[in-house]
């Protein structure tokens, strides 16, 4: 049924392609979620604890994010993006540039991840018990150190089933970036099936590998939720 030749590493086969792709999908959905962690933490404490202005232009931005389409967003912040950049400098006399593909893609999941991840850890920081934040300023702490001492660590129970989601949706992000032509998996595979007319073939081991991404991922969160959840179990037990 399937000429499995065509998946070998070595020509004919189109095995190197795949995995070439594959890798840069998931350095892809590495770097964007990395990327969205560190905008959803700054992004939800401010709109926490920071003043009016900062709020507003933070719902602002979690709102339009989560209500226009990804694939929308993607072309948008990708084409626009780029192009903004570039009349920047012009018009500060400085020369226009190329942007990476691969930083510009990683910004732009980003981007998108940033806006989810800031109402999860929002949520998941609201779920505190407020007598721990208030002990930890009795205590006379800063800010910071309130922050990375006892806000992250109490609101982990509740914010990485969200964010082991928003992972899985990095992951399949990736693949709206071969709309822009990055050569991530998605790419890889139509490349091949094209060439091949092996499109079956193809396209399916292509979502077995997404899937057991899947897979390993969610084992990995779920044993990262039990190891972040005993510390929970036992101030309740």
């Amino acid at each position: 049924m399937f000429d499995l030749e065509l998946l070998s590493l070595t020509p004919p086969g189109w095995g190197a392609t795949l995995v070439s792709g594959f890798v840069n999908s998931v350095l892809l959905a590495v770097g964007g979620y990395a990327v969205g962690l560190a905008i959803g933490v700054s992004g939800a404490t401010g709109k926490l604890y920071g003043g009016s202005l900062l709020r507003e232009i933070l719902d602002d931005y979690t709102t339009v994010v989560r209500a226009v389409p990804e694939l929308v967003l993607i072309l948008l912040l990708y084409y626009a993006g780029t192009d903004a950049i570039n009349r920047l400098l012009a018009w500060i006399s400085a020369g226009s540039i190329n942007i990476n593909g691969v930083a510009a893609g990683i910004a732009v999941i980003g981007i998108v991840q940033g806006a989810y991840s800031t109402e999860v850890i929002r949520a998941a920081i609201l779920a505190i018990p407020a007598g721990q934040i208030e002990a930890a300023r009795a205590f006379g702490m800063p800010s910071l150190m309130v922050l990375w001492r006892v806000i992250l660590p109490a609101m982990l129970p509740f914010a990485l089933p969200g964010l082991g989601n928003l992972w899985l949706v990095a992951t399949k992000d990736t693949a709206l970036l071969a709309v822009v032509g990055f050569n991530e998996l998605t790419l890889a595979t139509r490349q091949a099936a094209g060439s091949t007319k092996a499109y079956l073939l193809f396209f399916s081991a292509a979502a077995l590998i997404y899937l057991a991404l899947t897979m390993l991922s969610t084992s990995l969160f779920k044993l990262l939720e039990a190891r972040a959840s005993r510390g929970l179990m036992v101030t309740h037990g």
